[in-house]
């Protein structure tokens, strides 16, 4: 009787949050909406919308590559190199991105004598880069952490079997990292999306900027609040989809692998036949 009562006081107050909100809601877009403007500013809000996918699909895939190099960099068995690397994440993971972004567009330019800096726009590319940079420390810690949970006895019956170290890592071991890191990657590849909000402070024509244009000049800020959010979302249960889509067909029960109970020579036999027949 107590767990159905905690079950329904549960429904009720979810039931009323949602009441609250949808109220809330309902009544901001019927009185502080404006449709005719909605419908006006709506070509600006798309054009921002597709430079927002452009950088996001370029950081994107540029931040999880270097983040698979700079994560083997962190279980490098070269301490000069694991050094380097951890040094790369504490040093992009310890401060802000704003600052990041402040460095690389207004600093490096500076690096040249006055007019001489050969890249005429160069928010977008300091945007990609400081988004690449940021976010591939993150995805290398989430690789090392993928890494780690695979049992030693992977990579030591990959190697009994007469692998080279990289051939077992890039065969055996990394498979199954990335398969691990997978949720990981995923929602940091999320908070890039939401990271580009910052890119305003830094001349790039995306949807926050449009947001501060509209209301600055309309003094108005519910009515493009409405396409900043429905974009913004957009893109998120996009890429939630996207990774979910990912994590089943990675399996990520786990039930691809050998159960519990197996030596670890003994499970990675098993993913040698998956992988590769048999052979």
């Amino acid at each position: 009787m107590r767990d159905r009562l905690v079950r329904r006081l549960g429904v009720v107050v979810s039931l009323a949050f949602l009441a609250l909100v949808g109220s809330l809601v309902t009544w901001i877009v019927s009185t502080q909406v404006d449709f005719s403007l909605l419908e006006t500013i709506f070509p600006r809000f798309v054009e921002a919308f597709w430079l927002v996918i452009r950088i996001v699909a370029i950081s994107s895939v540029l931040s999880v590559t270097l983040g698979v190099f700079v994560g083997l960099g962190r279980i490098s068995t070269s301490r000069i190199t694991g050094k380097i690397a951890k040094g790369y994440v504490e040093f992009f993971r310890g401060t802000p991105l704003l600052f990041q972004l402040f460095i690389i567009f207004f600093g490096i330019p500076r690096l040249w004598a006055t007019g001489e800096f050969p890249i005429v726009n160069w928010a977008v590319p300091a945007a990609v880069i400081g988004l690449t940079l940021n976010h591939a420390a993150y995805v290398g810690e989430a690789i090392r952490g993928g890494i780690d949970a695979v049992p030693d006895g992977q990579m030591e019956a990959a190697r009994s079997l007469g692998m080279s170290r990289v051939m077992a890592l890039r065969e055996v071991v990394l498979p199954q990292a990335w398969r691990n890191a997978l949720a990981a990657i995923g929602n940091d590849q999320i908070i890039l999306v939401k990271d580009t909000s910052l890119l305003t402070v830094i001349a790039v024509p995306e949807l926050m900027s449009v947001f501060r244009s509209v209301n600055s000049n309309q003094l108005d800020p519910w009515t493009p609040l409405v396409w900043l959010c429905v974009f913004y979302l957009a893109i998120t249960m996009t890429m939630s989809q996207l990774v979910s889509l990912l994590e089943r067909r990675a399996d990520w029960g786990g039930s691809q692998y050998a159960t519990d109970g197996e030596d670890d020579e003994d499970e990675a036999d098993g993913f040698f036949e998956r992988r590769f027949g048999g052979a």
